[in-house]
């Protein structure tokens, strides 16, 4: 399997990514979490080493399937999830307020089973000036430390 550096990190990770939300989450054919298991364990002996979720999806359960799935392999995967969007009135909002990234990360890190995540929020990117003041905020929290790239 080819290797790519994510970003302008020195994370290196396969040229293939699994995305993981369709596994239990979004569309009509939802496999049984033993058929998602041996999925994504049969991705990684394949070389697969990243895999991406989002707490929203499910919301919550596709985090904690990938953590279950991939927990024997943690030490050979990169595990990307997305943050900062909270489920209120049954409708998506974003909460990109320091705490609530941090309750984010923190669920995170628990239902992936791991101590280390790749994080990303894409629209942090497109408000640059916004996401530096988050990024700050999460630094003062002193919650970066668990996140090995954040892009």
């Amino acid at each position: 399997m080819q290797k790519r550096k994510l970003g302008n990190s020195n994370l290196e990770v396969s040229a293939i990514g699994l995305g993981c939300m369709g596994l239990n989450y979004a569309y009509s054919h939802i496999l049984d979490k033993k058929e998602s298991i041996s999925l994504l364990q049969a991705a990684v002996e394949r070389g697969v080493t990243l895999f991406d979720t989002a707490e929203m999806y499910g919301p919550f359960t596709n985090e904690e399937l990938v953590g279950e799935a991939l927990k024997p392999y943690r030490d050979r995967v990169v595990i990307a999830t997305k943050f900062g969007i909270k489920l209120q009135d049954g409708k998506q909002v974003q909460d990109s307020h320091p705490l609530g990234i941090r309750e984010s990360i923190e669920g995170s890190l628990k239902r992936l089973k791991t101590d280390v995540i790749y994080s990303r929020r894409r629209s942090l990117s497109r408000r640059v000036g916004k996401a530096h003041g988050i990024i700050d905020g999460i630094a003062d929290h002193r919650i970066l430390t668990p996140i090995r790239r954040c892009g």
